[in-house]
């Protein structure tokens, strides 16, 4: 004999089932048809169609700190001798003095200014010098020297980044450290004061000449000064002169140039340069 169940537990049923219905109406209303969702899809494009994968830029290994040379880096002085390096006079040996891990501007007459044995197009460019503890003087005879960015000849010819004691050193604003020489003033002054290690990190990008030697694009440089932009995608107007209007005359590759400056106070000393060529 079948017994039916109880009225109450039927109702239960149908309740039960009725929602069941209602949640799956529900969800199909929050569910578009699978041929409208694509339809979006491809009216929002494809994600892929804006993935480049090639070419994979190279693995460079960073240096231990941030002043350390990555692994691409080529190392122009490391504390241990100037073979990097030459008078830019004669390209003679440089004689410069090296001790204690540290490189010193010789101010004796006949030495002068030493560059790069190679020679650069566009690179990055990181190094570090010091200003004496006891540094005399005033205005530009106060710790004055220079990286030059492009040498493009001896004594003072190419494009300078001025090394001065800007500490606390009245001077002409486009003169100071971290001026592009007389032409770039800087956009802050973060100087240390003399005794203490300042760092330049510098990103050159080299002019570009036409076949007849005109200039097509102008030069334009990025510094950081203890670690505090100065230079921002400066362009120059031309070589960086001491008396006269800026020029450019045309080049390929140059070396970077330390200058022996002149001045009567104490030389100015150098640590842990290296650069990265860029294309």
């Amino acid at each position: 004999m079948l017994i039916s169940p109880p009225v109450h537990l039927r109702l239960r049923a149908v309740c039960a089932l009725a929602a069941l219905a209602a949640a799956a109406a529900l969800l199909g209303a929050q569910q578009p048809p699978a041929s409208q969702g694509a339809a979006r899809q491809r009216a929002r494009g494809n994600p892929k169609d804006t993935e480049v994968w090639q070419p994979e830029p190279p693995i460079v290994t960073p240096g231990a700190t941030d002043a350390a040379p990555p692994s691409d880096a080529i190392v122009l002085f490391d504390g241990k001798n100037l073979d990097e390096w030459v008078s830019a006079r004669d390209k003679s040996p440089a004689r410069w003095t090296v001790s204690d891990g540290v490189m010193t501007v010789n101010k004796a007459r006949g030495v002068g200014n030493i560059e790069t044995r190679r020679r650069f197009r566009n690179y990055q460019l990181h190094i570090e010098w010091k200003i004496p503890e006891n540094i005399t003087g005033a205005d530009q005879d106060r710790g004055n020297s220079g990286v030059f960015l492009a040498s493009t000849g001896p004594g003072d010819a190419g494009y300078e980044l001025q090394i001065l004691d800007s500490y606390n050193n009245k001077t002409y604003a486009n003169g100071q450290a971290g001026s592009i020489y007389k032409q770039g003033i800087p956009l802050a002054n973060p100087n240390r004061k003399p005794g203490e290690w300042q760092t330049y990190e510098v990103v050159w990008m080299a002019p570009v000449f036409n076949s007849d030697g005109s200039l097509k694009t102008p030069a334009n440089v990025t510094v950081f000064f203890n670690g505090v932009l100065v230079q921002n995608h400066f362009e120059l107007s031309g070589e960086t002169l001491y008396i006269g209007k800026p020029f450019y005359k045309a080049y390929d590759t140059a070396p970077i140039k330390l200058q022996a400056h002149p001045d009567p106070s104490p030389p100015i000393s150098f640590r842990n340069i290296w650069v990265r060529e860029l294309k």
